[in-house]
């Protein structure tokens, strides 16, 4: 228990300057809903604070497709006007590997991740993949890997450009795209010029105690499997420039994982990354803050893209 309070503590330095970033009035209402994974009841705190569509300035193109499964399906979002060579930034959902979408009807989540792409001056790209149980371990690598591909292929066409394609993902979205950068087999032709992971389930499947069904359905029950199945030993390797983040909020394991990630990451030739653990927030808020005047996490994602570390 000391070690998971010293950790947080050390995490949290770095984001102290910005604690009145979130809303003096939801500070107390997501305390409330405690340190779980819940859309429905974080989701009306922050829906208000976005646009609803039509949205001025942006041509969005719905459920393209980019592979051949019905979920393989993306949403486009180009800046109307914007000229060639933006940078492409695509995002992965969450939902524990069993269940998600990239948007609900009527939800401005994720669309407002978009919207913040764009108005940051890249292509937004929203990317729907296979779920487990019926597309278990590797489907979500190659699902990704084809919507890299796709975004590369028809970058020029939507203004964007091939060699600048920025993956980031949430939740489980983020343990995919961690998973994605640590195992090269699954690469598309086309690098990726970075990745960033938010709230990631795990990158030790060896390190998680808690069984889980979405685990256990995507990356099955034979655990002699998780470590080679695991982002970890592929991201210490990787040259893929990539940062991550946690919630103050998230459930525990979350935030265990973000400290063992830093903590390996430091030890390895590569050396440290850049992380970011977001005061106040809770899992869901994170990711519904972006495009609000809350720009914690999103000036953290412009200064990596910027740097590249």
């Amino acid at each position: 228990m000391f070690q998971r309070i010293h950790a947080v503590a050390a995490l949290l330095l770095v984001a102290t300057p910005a604690l009145a970033q979130v809303p003096a009035e939801l500070i107390d209402e997501i305390a409330a809903i405690g340190r779980v994974s819940d859309p429905a009841k974080t989701a009306p705190l922050y829906a208000p604070m976005h646009a609803k569509e039509p949205y001025a300035g942006v041509k969005v193109m719905r459920d393209v497709k980019y592979g051949p499964d019905e979920r393989n399906t993306l949403d486009l979002f180009v800046p109307e006007g914007a000229g060639a060579g933006r940078p492409i930034f695509m995002f992965v959902h969450g939902g524990g590997m069993v269940r998600g979408n990239k948007r609900q009807p009527g939800s401005p989540f994720y669309d407002n991740i978009m919207l913040w792409a764009n108005r940051n001056g890249m292509v937004g790209v929203n990317i729907e993949y296979r779920l487990a149980p019926a597309s278990p371990w590797p489907a979500g690598q190659e699902d990704i890997a084809m919507a890299v591909r796709w975004a590369a292929d028809n970058a020029a066409a939507n203004g964007g450009d091939a060699n600048r394609i920025y993956l980031m993902g949430h939740s489980a979205g983020a343990t995919h795209v961690a998973t994605y950068v640590g195992h090269p087999e699954f690469h598309a032709p086309k690098a990726l010029a970075g990745a960033m992971f938010s709230s990631a389930a795990s990158y030790d499947l060896t390190k998680v105690e808690n069984e889980s069904e979405g685990r256990n359905a995507y990356y099955g029950a034979d655990r002699s499997l998780y470590a080679q199945r695991s982002a970890l030993p592929g991201l210490i390797k990787s040259t893929t420039p990539f940062m991550a983040n946690a919630a103050e909020l998230d459930p525990p394991q979350m935030v265990d994982q973000l400290e063992l990630l830093k903590s390996a990451m430091c030890a390895s030739a590569r050396g440290c990354i850049r992380t970011l653990l977001q005061p106040k927030h809770n899992h869901m808020s994170q990711s519904y803050a972006i495009n609000t005047s809350d720009t914690l996490l999103s000036d953290q994602i412009l200064a990596f893209i910027k740097t590249g570390k």
